[in-house]
């Protein structure tokens, strides 16, 4: 059956006047006669039956429609192009695994053991992309997510990898001279919070049997990366896993004045949906990973 959709000319003149609001800019950017957009947008417009663009002194504008459209074909035409370069770089050989990732776990942890997996499967290539909260696999490309939390996504598989046990971590200038800071020292510094865990703080003074009235209270970042820096310009104390920031406590850039840490109830988990449970490729990757995992939890004693 002929599939019902426009010619591609025609989208990517539409792409590109969407973006720009401008049929000159479209022709200069694809190369054409403002003209030859001009039909192409015409014709588009007449095989949806819908006006995309409405035409005014000045110039044209998108219409609702055509705003809502240009929204859903960039996205559409993003994602051809990509697996058009995937094609192109392996040659129509191999395979690609899409993996959304938290970003500082992707960059610190994964990043530097990915080249292990890259040689025990060189036909395979892993891209990564960040997201830091749950989405629904149908509406992405994605074949599967590092995610911390839970681990109950609805039709996926969850593989745990580690826990967080997080420490108290400080630039060593905020320690104005002291070897170490006890918990009630660090209720009277800066907390810095993180917003994907706001109750890091509470659960830590928890742990210790502590209430304290302001322990959601201090700036508020969204990465680890972030609270890093933070904490590396006295800006507070941040609560961060050490394996996150290994090379800031090598080098002295950060200290860990408390040693007291807590064992975080959610976790880092690799999420596949069902579906694509045994994709070759992303199995391959899954039983790497599930195995990297272990080996460092155990190394590293975190359970």
């Amino acid at each position: 059956m002929r599939r019902k959709i426009p010619s591609t000319a025609a989208l990517l003149a539409f792409d590109a006047a969407a973006r720009h609001e401008s049929f000159t800019l479209a022709a200069e950017e694809l190369a054409l006669t403002q003209s030859a957009v001009c039909r192409q947008i015409g014709a588009l417009e007449e095989f949806l039956g819908v006006e995309l663009f409405r035409r005014t002194r000045r110039g044209v504008r998108l219409t609702d429609a055509g705003l809502s459209y240009s929204r859903q074909i960039s996205s559409r035409l993003d994602a051809v192009e990509r697996d058009t370069l995937t094609v192109m770089a392996h040659h129509g050989s191999g395979a690609t695994v899409e993996l959304a990732v938290v970003p500082t776990f992707a960059t610190r942890w994964l990043l530097p053991r990915l080249q292990d997996f890259f040689a025990l499967h060189p036909g395979v290539s892993v891209n990564l992309s960040t997201r830091t909260r749950p989405f629904l696999f149908d509406e992405t490309e994605f074949d599967a997510a590092i995610y911390f939390g839970d681990a109950g996504w609805p039709g996926t598989d969850a593989h745990y990898l580690m826990r967080e046990n997080p420490v108290p971590v400080c630039s060593p200038r905020l320690l104005a001279g002291r070897d170490h800071l006890t918990p009630a020292d660090i209720a009277t510094l800066p907390l810095l919070q993180q917003t994907t865990r706001p109750y890091a703080w509470r659960q830590w003074f928890s742990a210790l049997g502590m209430r304290i009235d302001y322990d959601m209270t201090g700036p508020r970042l969204e990465l680890f990366s972030m609270l890093a820096q933070a904490a590396m310009h006295d800006l507070g104390v941040a609560l961060i896993p050490p394996f996150l920031i290994q090379e800031e406590l090598d080098s002295g850039r950060l200290v860990a004045p408390c040693a007291q840490r807590y064992l975080s109830e959610r976790a880092y988990y690799l999420i596949i949906p069902e579906r694509k449970a045994e994709t070759g490729s992303l199995a391959a990757f899954r039983d790497w990973l599930i195995a990297t995992a272990t080996d460092y939890r155990v190394a590293a004693g975190l359970d």
